[in-house]
């Protein structure tokens, strides 16, 4: 007999104004000194400096740890930590995307805890323990894209190799979300474009892994149809605020559902993120339709339910199969729609992806875990060639 475990514990306040609550609910809980986690360039933005204003007005001794830029690092989370220690904080309020929130998620273990980051990622080899009483921790995001307020691990990167690296414990799930649009009406449309296609692929690669878990497939599925729906919109206008609570609800239901386990798109943004410093969101934009393509054989099903949901041209009438091939296409029209480039040669990221790269890529993505629940299975022949396709 498999005995299957499921868990939503996440509270969630949604909706415009939601950040306001923030301020109360702390001074509730008889909180009195939070540390504010943010990264460097929101904390200069109105957006924060409001935000802590109103910390501030309900009596709270709030500090700023700003100390987070690019894909989050071992460094800038064990700096968050001193930070903590130093305002000899009671409270984390994490504020802004998902690197943010990620470091957020283990500056209160680090505070009081101690220990190296690094230490408390799953895979070390003397891995520490997350104690069961950490500080509390409260979630705001500004993004709509990892949905990182709502997951239960940490994703930082080795200082030295850029290797990702997961901190894993429901203990770090965030006590209260408080998930306010408002706060994502700022994103230029690109940000706004790249962190979508992460949403929109984690709630795809969540549907088509064959890990059993039926509420997960209802989150995903749903999730999908929002942000087929939503994303152009919200890259088009944005201003437009119920396509931006669109986004974020999308975003928190594909984090959700991805507790069930996500895809080869996964391994090769990783290791795209890895090797060139890819911003994640858009290393999974770039990628998602060549990984389709390439799972097609092996999902043929779910696909085709993929493409009706998210309204593909032909995925409601014709066969199975040409109702799954047509969610290929639709990607690659969603993705210049919102200005995603289609292949890697269109990047102008930190450095060009080269043929050179290929080798260390494949290492990376093959080594990854999140290939393991690939509908379809991945040798390192394969991610050469989707990479090779991807170029």
């Amino acid at each position: 007999m498999t005995i299957d475990r499921f868990a939503f514990p996440t509270t969630i306040h949604f909706g415009p104004g939601a950040a306001k609550l923030v301020g109360p609910h702390l001074v509730e809980r008889g909180l009195k000194r939070p540390l504010v986690v943010t990264d460097r360039a929101l904390a200069k933005l109105p957006v924060a400096t409001a935000f802590v204003g109103r910390l501030a007005k309900c009596g709270l001794d709030v500090a700023v740890f700003e100390g987070i830029w690019g894909n989050p690092t071992v460094a800038q989370a064990n700096a968050g930590g001193a930070a903590f220690r130093a305002h000899r904080a009671d409270a984390v309020v994490g504020l802004g995307g998902g690197a943010a929130l990620d470091v957020a998620k283990i500056v209160g273990v680090l505070g009081t805890a101690g220990g190296d980051a690094i230490e408390y990622a799953w895979d070390h080899p003397a891995v520490r323990a997350i104690p069961d009483a950490i500080p509390y921790f409260v979630a705001l995001p500004t993004t709509a894209g990892t949905g990182s307020e709502v997951g239960r691990s940490a994703v930082i990167s080795e200082d030295d190799t850029h290797v990702k690296r997961i901190v894993f414990s429901p203990s770090i799930l965030a006590k209260q979300v408080f998930a306010d649009p408002e706060l994502t009406l700022g994103l230029p449309g690109g940000v706004t474009a790249a962190t979508g296609m992460d949403a929109l692929t984690h709630n795809v690669e969540s549907y088509l892994s064959p890990a059993y878990h039926p509420m997960c497939d209802g989150i995903a599925l749903e999730g999908a149809r929002i942000a087929a729906r939503a994303l152009p919109v919200a890259v088009r206008d944005g201003t437009d605020l119920h396509a931006r609570g669109e986004m974020l609800m999308a975003s928190m239901m594909g984090a959700i559902a991805f507790q069930k386990d996500l895809g080869a798109v996964h391994s090769c943004a990783h290791a795209l993120s890895t090797v060139a410093d890819l911003h994640h969101g858009l290393a999974n934009g770039v990628m998602i339709d060549h990984v389709m393509g390439f799972n097609l054989p092996s999902a043929v099903a779910k696909m085709a339910e993929l493409a009706r949901v998210c309204g593909a041209p032909g995925g409601a009438t014709g066969s199975e199969e040409a109702r799954a091939a047509s969610f290929i296409p639709w990607l690659r029209g969603l993705k210049a729609s919102v200005g995603i480039p289609a292949k890697l040669s269109g990047l102008t990221g930190p450095r060009p992806v080269t043929r050179a790269d290929f080798p260390r890529l494949v290492e990376v993505a093959f080594a990854d875990m999140c290939h393991q629940t690939n509908p379809r299975k991945c040798s390192k022949a394969d991610f050469e060639a989707l990479f090779a396709s991807a170029l």
